[in-house]
Formats: structure tokens, C-alpha cells, sequence
């Protein structure tokens, strides 16, 4: 069970956005099943502002792709109905970890673009250009085998 909070102008604006959310989910590699309920909006104290919650009931066909979803849509709580005991092998691990890198990574970046100043980005590419060449130094060095196998000196 996902937990999610939803916030419009109006209620049938909540209404639809909820609709649409859980069309969406729905249609994610990975998802088996979902079913999502959709609480009656209710409105803000001036009128303008209306919220709901959803309740969405998920089947995924694996723990990466339930990750997956809570990364990319930050539901306020989760609830996991079953199994009692998870366990991943280690490949389904590096999956998991591999896409809340990606998703992390992603953010990051809309961020920074959005509100870096321009001599805070071109700092940001000083930075990553030095992390670059001392990647190629320790490579060059045979120190490393681009795998995360270096020492630390």
C-alpha cells in the first residue's frame, strides 16, 4: 500500500489529477496490478486550495520496481502487505541501487539547473572536470580498474 497526498485548485482538478496518477502507475514496467482510491477532496480554508489522499494497492513483480515507484513519486507513507521477509539477490540489489542513483542524479541536476546562479554552475563543472582527470590519472596509473577497486593512499 502506497500512501499519497494530492493538491489542486478544485475538486474535480484533484479528482482528475488522482485519475490520471493511477492510470499511470498502472501502466509502469514492473506493475502486475494496482488499485488506487481516491478519498473525497476536501477544501482548503480559503477556497481555493483542495487536497484528497490515495490510497494505492500495488502488486510489482519485484522489489526494484516497488523502489522504483516510491522514488519517483514520494509517497508520504508504505505499507508492505506481503511478503513477511524480503530477501534480494545481489544483482536485484545493484538493480535497486543502480536506479535510486539514477533518480537521485536526475534531481540533483533539475535543481541545480534551476537554481544555480551562473558562477555556482561553472564551479560545479570545475569540479566535475577535476573529478574527470584524476579518474584518467589513477586509470593511466593502473591504480584502478574502473570497477571501485583503488586504494586509498
Amino acid at each position: 500500500m502506497l500512501y499519497f497526498d494530492i493538491h489542486a485548485n478544485s475538486k474535480e482538478s484533484v479528482q482528475e489529477l488522482g485519475t490520471g496518477f493511477i492510470n499511470n502507475v498502472i501502466h509502469k514496467d514492473g506493475v502486475v496490478f494496482a488499485y488506487g482510491e481516491i478519498d473525497e477532496p476536501v477544501a482548503g480554508g480559503d477556497k481555493e486550495n483542495w487536497s484528497s489522499s490515495i490510497e494505492l494497492k500495488v502488486l510489482t513483480k519485484d522489489f526494484a520496481t516497488l523502489g522504483s515507484l516510491c522514488m519517483a513519486h514520494s509517497p508520504f507513507t508504505i505499507e508492505i502487505l506481503r511478503p513477511d521477509e524480503i530477501k534480494l539477490k545481489l544483482s536485484e540489489a545493484h538493480n535497486l541501487l543502480g536506479t535510486m542513483s539514477a533518480i537521485t542524479a536526475e534531481y540533483k541536476r533539475y535543481i541545480l539547473t534551476k537554481l544555480a546562479k551562473p558562477e555556482e554552475m561553472a564551479a560545479i563543472q570545475e569540479t566535475l572536470k577535476f573529478r574527470a582527470e584524476k579518474g584518467r590519472e589513477i586509470l593511466k596509473r593502473g591504480e584502478g580498474t574502473g570497477k571501485g577497486e583503488q586504494k586509498k593512499k
